[in-house]
């Protein structure tokens, strides 16, 4: 049910074409819809302003209910439509083309008369681009346009013909009888010309982009438990895959509140090295060879035209990120503020080196060659890292208050421990015998400062008896000790566990939802640390978090989510981390880890 006009964000699904993201809400509405680009204003943004932000409807003019399903294989969705008279299949597609992603943008909504007689109606009515421009409609030789800033879209029918054309908007009706199909397309592209294909190669376009998806299905290897719902996060991931540039957005929203009381909106249409790192683990697992080189090739060209080399994110573009600006605009359900932007940009994060030598060197692993100029500048980062480490920072939970938190040291440690690997296989030119010593330094330091014996867990940062989930990414590292990790997962459990569900760190449990990642990162930690049964126990309970199509937000609400009803989220959605963990967990446990190993190969 949608509160002030905002449907719950569990309510979404999600497509995309390797350049944008569409949620659809379970009503048929379609609330977010940047064109042409994923981090591009968004022309339809009902999902952040309900009254001006735009949206793209679909649905019988009588009461309904619906259920919903992915096309087998695929980011096609498939919605029925169940009313007193009929019933009725939309299928929604971003359609992609002969050759991979279409040079302009289309969106197609095929409905198809499955039962009885149902009368159906449809708007395409574009929005303010979160307040900073006015939509209007203009008439050309070939029919109405819609306008909005830079971005031109247009609307294709087929047996959807009763049109009303309005200032701003386009709508229509029709009826669906037993084996009718009908098609309403929107096509756009930004300040370029606008190509109007024939509503009927837009229809097949559908059939198509459903045959690409399986094809890259195909390719998909994973045969272990819980097959199902890792195939989905790793189609989710897919969606979150910036074609033109291969690099890997975090989430396909800005602004979706992490707590209801707002101020912890972010935008996070953003590449950050740390999730770039886990995907990438998770596309070598699955042998999925072009999304791995892409992303990699796409990291490592970024890092060595900036000259900074600790950024925490780029844009999709490969750019260093500017600053936030602040919409004036409600906000999802009047949480805002609403955020295009993100400052956690200018973060000294140090985990960040532990990501990035955990990408090439799985990539090394995977028996693949490092060209030279990148293996100057990873011994270059090494070096950096031995001095680095002794520095304060911000965490990988981007925190105002600088500290040594326990996890970023973890980091350092495992940058120079894969340092030394890839020297040893030849791949990065440097004095390997300062990494040793620098690494065995850190664990060291780890082990004196790190520890609580008192409180029974490693904790935050040296000095607070505080506890922080960020620890679990290292279970089963050598720069810690297993009895002791196991002690802080009962630990973290106990402290920030909410049933299943963890929240981030200490404090977080009246200021925000639980963590989503975190709680499949307990499920790999308890795998690494041979408590197996445990950990598939709870990863069964788990992976029956999600929505009804199987996507996550970035957190759950357990005050809000009842017993046998769909858990409640908040924040950006579908969050590329919940899915990188859901998977991480699966593959650790499917793989029957050795509790004295990790799974980055050491």
């Amino acid at each position: 049910m949608r509160e002030n006009g905002y449907a719950p964000i569990e309510n979404y699904a999600a497509i995309g074409d390797g350049r944008t993201v569409a949620l659809i809400a379970d009503d048929g509405c379609i609330d977010w819809f940047p064109v042409p680009n994923l981090d591009t204003a968004p022309v339809f943004a009902a999902l952040l302003d309900a009254e001006s932000g735009g949206y793209i409807s679909m649905r019988p003019a009588d009461e309904f209910t619906t259920t919903r399903r992915y096309a087998d294989g695929t980011n096609v969705l498939v919605t029925t439509f169940t009313t007193e008279s009929g019933v009725v299949n939309v299928t929604d597609s971003l359609n992609t083309g002969v050759a991979g992603r279409l040079p302009w943008t289309e969106l197609a909504r095929r409905v198809e008369g499955v039962e009885g007689s149902v009368d159906m109606e449809w708007s395409v009515a574009p929005g303010t681009c979160l307040g900073t421009a006015s939509p209007w409609s203009y008439e050309t030789v070939h029919g109405t346009v819609l306008r909005v800033d830079g971005v031109t879209l247009g609307v294709r029918t087929l047996n959807a013909d009763d049109v009303v054309l309005e200032s701003r908007s386009i709508s229509g009706r029709f009826t669906t009888e037993v084996g009718s199909r009908s098609l309403v397309a929107v096509v756009g592209t930004e300040v370029e010309p606008l190509y109007l294909p024939v509503p009927e190669d837009v229809d097949s376009g559908i059939d198509r982009t459903i045959a690409n998806w399986q094809m890259w299905s195909e390719e998909f290897r994973y045969e272990g438990p819980w097959h199902d719902e890792v195939h989905r996060s790793a189609l989710a991931l897919k969606l979150l895959l910036y074609s033109p540039s291969g690099a890997i957005a975090a989430a396909a929203t800005t602004s979706l509140p992490e707590r209801w009381a707002g101020a912890k909106n972010w935008d996070y249409r953003y590449a950050w090295v740390r999730d770039t790192a886990y995907t990438i683990k998770a596309l070598i697992r699955f042998g999925l060879r072009e999304e791995v080189h892409a992303a990699v090739a796409w990291l490592l060209r970024i890092i060595r035209s900036n000259e900074q080399i600790t950024q925490v994110f780029y844009t999709l573009n490969g750019e260093i990120p500017g600053g936030s600006t602040y919409p004036d605009v409600p906000g999802w359900r009047g949480v805002g503020p609403v955020i295009n932007g993100n400052e956690a940009a200018t973060q000294l994060q140090q985990g960040i080196f532990g990501d990035l030598f955990d990408i090439v060197s799985l990539y090394v692993d995977a028996g693949n060659v490092l060209d030279a100029p990148t293996g100057r500048l990873l011994a270059e980062i090494a070096d950096t890292t031995c001095d680095i480490w002794r520095r304060k920072d911000a965490g990988m939970w981007e925190l105002p208050t600088i500290q040594h938190y326990t996890s970023s040291k973890m980091g350092c440690w495992h940058a120079l421990d894969r340092a030394v690997h890839l020297s040893e296989q030849g791949m990065i030119p440097g004095i390997a015998d300062r990494w040793v010593t620098e690494r065995d330094h850190i664990a060291q330091w780890i082990d004196d400062n790190c520890w609580s014996e008192s409180r029974g867990a490693y904790v935050w940062y040296p000095g607070t008896d505080e506890l922080d989930a960020s620890v679990l990414l290292h279970a089963g590292s050598r720069c810690v000790d297993d009895e002791r990790m196991s002690r802080t997962v009962d630990a973290l459990r106990d402290e920030l566990g909410s049933g299943d569900h963890l929240y981030r760190y200490s404090g977080m449990q009246m200021v925000e939802g639980t963590f989503v990642a975190c709680s499949f990162w307990v499920v790999g930690a308890l795998a690494k640390l041979g408590r197996g049964d445990e950990a598939t126990a709870l990863m069964d309970r788990l992976v029956t978090s999600g929505n009804d199509v199987g996507l996550f937000a970035e957190m759950i609400d357990p005050d809000r989510s009842a017993e046998n009803e769909p858990s409640t989220f908040l924040g950006n959605f579908p969050q590329g981390l919940s899915h990188l963990a859901l998977i991480n967990a699966a593959l650790t446990l499917a793989s029957g880890h050795d509790h004295t190993t990790s799974d980055t190969g050491k």
